[in-house]
């Protein structure tokens, strides 16, 4: 036996070893490092030429007195930026945002419940489904006319309110404080449906088993939303909060409709297109579209620093 594997072990030995392939030439090198960008060149183009240029110029004349339509413009340095954080009337409008700040807090508390209660076994919940879905598929301009009678003085919510013997008389448009709280209203009540299929898509996507494991170990409702629902969809209630903030600084759609910025509901793009078309300020209106940028970026850093994001594995 000694000999026999001895004998094996020397044919193995013997036997010719397999050729180590060549290395890539270097042409063939070049041509794998070059092909991913050539797939990439399109798009990229595109997000210069309409992203990145657009940004740049607009920084640019955020330095300049540009009316829009002069070929003529001078350098202005910080001018622009001392001006929108000096003058009350371009400083107020960061006071507006704060309604629409609080509004997408009950929008998104309100999303949350609906979307959990929905998550479980409840009748009618697919009509219930369409109905919180279906605000966000319609026109925001037709949304803004809609509630525009809405509000009005004698329309359908002084109807309503006549008929449980409310006095209808009230101006809803007509006061900075009830405007602004009008249209936040009506915010929520668009984009809740947005919010709503986020979270009851996260929520959806949670195991089934550990609903299952969670009822035999006696956790009522409240209980499996704490420790089950909560930690599965803090990822999308990160994403959330963050497209809430910057949809709040930059409200422009249902405002400009309902009320144009009259009686002190003007926001900040409001303002801003105003400064560039009714007022010929391209300069100053593109000082304040930087502002803006700055701010939705500061806040969107503070956010993810506060809350990071971490991987959550409930199985």
């Amino acid at each position: 036996m000694p000999g026999t594997a001895q004998k094996a072990l020397a044919e193995v030995s013997a036997a010719p070893t397999a050729p180590r392939p060549a290395p890539p030439s270097r042409r063939a090198r070049l041509r794998r490092g070059v092909t991913p960008w050539l797939f990439l060149l399109a798009p990229l183009a595109l997000l210069v030429t309409f992203t990145y240029a657009p940004i740049a110029n607009m920084v640019a004349y955020s330095f300049t007195d540009w009316d829009g339509v002069s070929p003529e413009l001078s350098w202005t340095g910080a001018g622009n930026y001392a001006e929108i954080f000096t003058r009350e009337d371009l400083f107020q409008v960061f006071f507006v945002c704060g309604y629409y700040l609080a509004a997408s807090a009950v929008q998104i508390v309100a999303a949350l419940y609906f979307a959990t209660i929905l998550s479980f076994d409840v009748r009618f919940r697919n009509f219930f489904k369409g109905v919180l879905f279906f605000p966000y598929l319609v026109n925001g301009v037709a949304i803004g006319f809609v509630f525009l009678y809405f509000f009005q003085d004698g329309g359908t919510l002084d109807s309503v309110l006549g008929l449980f013997g409310a006095d209808p008389d009230h101006a809803w448009l007509g006061d900075p404080t009830s405007a602004n709280t009008s249209l936040a209203g009506v915010s929520v009540w668009r984009y809740l449906g947005l919010n709503f299929v986020l979270f009851l898509g996260a929520i959806q996507s949670i195991p089934g088993e550990l609903y299952e494991a969670a009822e035999l170990d006696g956790a009522n409702r409240w209980q499996q939303f704490r420790h089950i629902i909560a930690p599965g969809i803090k990822p999308v209630l990160t994403l959330t909060v963050i497209l809430s903030i910057s949809g709040s600084l930059s409200a422009f759609e249902i405002p400009y409709i309902m009320t144009g910025g009259a009686t002190g509901t003007e926001t900040f793009v409001i303002q801003t297109v105003k400064l560039a078309f009714q007022f010929n300020k391209t300069g100053l209106a593109s000082a304040a579209a930087v502002v803006l940028l700055l701010i939705i970026l500061l806040v969107t850093w503070v956010q993810r620093r506060l809350v990071p994001d971490e991987r959550v594995d409930l199985v």
